[in-house]
This record gives structure tokens, sequence and C-alpha cells, in this order.
């Protein structure tokens, strides 16, 4: 691990911690640099992390000043039954909204950017070599075993999220996944998300019967108010470039929408659509990652690292949740081909998804 990166997961911790307390000086850095025994250079690339996620922010001729304070935060203390719902029906919710975007979040990015064909069409040729007639064989219902594996393997090295792969469940675009989780979860349900977000979330979840809370947003997420509110019992959120507001949560943010599913007993859809391409010199900071208490269910599509047409996502159920998922929806047949899964274990397991991602965040910085 670079040596920048520990110093801003160990300053970052102190934060949470409170040994450095809100809206105090934290030490310059070059006092930091001596007190930790490393360069000036590894000291600004660790503060520059810590500021671009909301843990401390800079004053002019005054220096760095800590701005996570998770008592800011105002969480509603109801511990009534899960499922408690809200009065007005989803059609009713909808009908004075309209939602902005009508583009898909899933296509590609900017030319130059995109994932290489050449590479494809080699792993492609691989797995007919190596596999045969294995690429015939049906898929278990959540995603093929290889596949499965090799997404655990790299969300533990690059996300920090530690999962079994019988957790994760494979399906052909997160529209397909939040089907699932409705299925699963029931239609009894309320789920609150994101005013507005990703037009298609609402049109799944009302097609799917469920109540919908559209939860207003400010510059770090929703707004305190509008969570302390609500009764729904899934909270399904885009902590990174929200659409089409392009607002993220901030460090905060992301422990109130986690302590407020620890009160109410509720469960977190993280949509994590996007985050991979962040400009950082990091990985995001993900939910799933920080949760203790298994109640994140963690969604990304590799349509939208790889190419629309891929058309592979996965989620992440916490532990609790694998034997309902299990008995509701595991009779449900894999809706990806089983050479598709294997071509994409071929990406990952080499190292090219890896190659992509870390091209691509160095031209997004480059542009800016």
């Amino acid at each position: 691990m670079n040596k920048y990166i520990e110093l801003y997961e160990k300053m970052r911790q102190d934060i949470i911690d409170g040994i450095y307390k809100p809206n105090t000086k934290i030490p310059s850095k070059r006092v930091t640099a001596d007190n930790y025994g490393v360069s000036l250079i590894t000291v600004e690339h660790a503060y520059e992390l810590l500021c671009e996620e909301g843990y401390i922010t800079p004053r002019e001729r005054s220096g760095y000043f800590v701005a996570y304070d998770v008592n800011e935060t105002d969480i509603p203390l109801r511990r009534g039954n899960l499922g408690a719902k809200n009065e007005n029906p989803v059609g009713t919710q909808l009908s004075n909204r309209s939602f902005q975007n009508t583009s898909d979040n899933t296509q590609t990015i900017n030319d130059g950017t995109m994932f290489s064909y050449n590479i494809y069409a080699k792993k492609a040729r691989k797995v007919l070599t190596d596999f045969e007639e294995e690429i015939l064989k049906k898929s278990p219902g959540f995603g093929a075993l290889y596949l499965r594996e090799a997404i655990a393997m790299y969300l533990e090295r690059s996300r920090h999220i530690k999962a079994d792969p019988s957790e994760i469940i494979v399906g052909s675009g997160a529209e397909y996944l939040y089907g699932l989780i409705v299925r699963a979860l029931g239609r009894d349900k309320e789920f609150a998300i994101e005013d507005p977000s990703y037009q298609k979330i609402a049109q799944i979840y009302s097609s799917e019967g469920v109540r919908l809370d559209l939860l207003p947003l400010d510059s770090n997420g929703i707004k305190s108010s509008a969570l302390k509110k609500t009764k729904a019992d899934v909270l399904h959120i885009t902590p990174y470039r929200s659409f089409p507001t392009g607002i993220s949560a901030t460090a905060a943010k992301k422990r109130e929408y986690l302590e407020w599913s620890r009160i109410n007993n509720g469960f977190i859809i993280e949509d994590d659509f996007e985050s991979e391409f962040s400009p950082l010199r990091k990985s995001e900071e993900t939910l799933h990652a920080i949760d203790t208490e298994g109640r994140v269910i963690y969604i990304n599509t590799f349509s939208r690292t790889i190419g629309g047409a891929i058309r592979i996502a996965y989620m992440v159920i916490p532990k609790r949740l694998k034997p309902l998922f299990e008995e509701k929806v595991g009779f449900y047949n894999c809706t990806v081909p089983t050479f598709n899964q294997y071509i994409l274990a071929e990406i990952i397991n080499d190292g090219d998804f890896e190659r992509h991602l870390n091209r691509v965040r160095r031209i997004t910085r480059a542009s800016k």
C-alpha cells in the first residue's frame, strides 16, 4: 500500500474516532511529515484525499480544519416494526414530480476511454480454447462461480469490500437486480429514493408495486430532515455523483445513512455505478466497506466500466440476507450467458479491468 494511502487511512480513523475534534485545526503538513517520518509530498497527497472526501477542509492562511462531524446528523429515534408505511400511494407521490433525466446512465464514457476491443476479443478466444464445452453449460442461478470468485477478489483488493462469492449475485444489468431485491425483501416494504434520481429507479420500483418515498437532496446528500421523517424500510442511494445532480455524499452523510439503517432496522441499497471512474488516487469509500452490521446491499455494473453492450451487473448481499434471497429468488435462472461471464472473469483475473480503470482515471485527472 502507498504511504500516502496509509497516512490518509490513519488520519481518517483518528477523525472518525474523535481524536481530532470537529472544526479544530489539524497539524500542518510539515509537522505531520515530521511526526510520521514521511515526505511532504506524501502528506500533501493524503490531505488532498481527506479534503476530497469531506473529512477536512482548507482555510486560507489558516491551515486545515476537521469538517467531519457525525453529531451534526439528525437521525430519527424510531424503533417500530420494519415495514411501517407512508399513507400516500406511489402513484400519488410520483404524479407531482417530473424526473429530469431521460438518458441511460450506463452509456460508455468519452472517446478514448472505452475498453479495448482487442483485449475483449483476445479473452473471448482464450475462453473458447480453455473452457471448450463448459461454456455451453447452464449457469447457476446467482451466476457462474468462476465470475463470482473473480469479483470477490477484485472487490477485496481494490474496493476494501470483503464478500464471499456465495453472497454475490450476477444479473443482466442493475435494473434486473432492483427487481430481485424487491421480490426478496417483499412488496410490502416501502422504498425511499433520492429526488431527483435516475429515472428508471423509480420506474422499476413502481412497476414492482412497492411504495416510494422521494427524499430531496442538498449539497451533501439526502437532507437530514427528510431522512428523519421517512418511514421507509429500504433506502436506495447513489453516494457517488448521484444522477442527474452530480452530488456525492460526504463522509459524515454516509455514516448518517448507516446510522439510519441501524436505528430503523432498515436496509440500504448502495448503487455504485460510477465511482470506479473517480479521479481520486484511491478508490472511493463505499458504505458497504464501512458497514459493520450487514445492512448494505452493494450494486455495481460493468455496463459503465467496460461497455453498455456487456449488460452484466452484480450485487453483494449481506450474509444475514443470504437465506432470504436463496428462498425468494434462488430459483431464478441467471440472465447472463456462461460464455460472457467467463470472458469477464478472465478480464478481471488477468488485471485488464483494473488497468483500464487506472488509465481512465489518469485521463480524467489530466483533463481537469
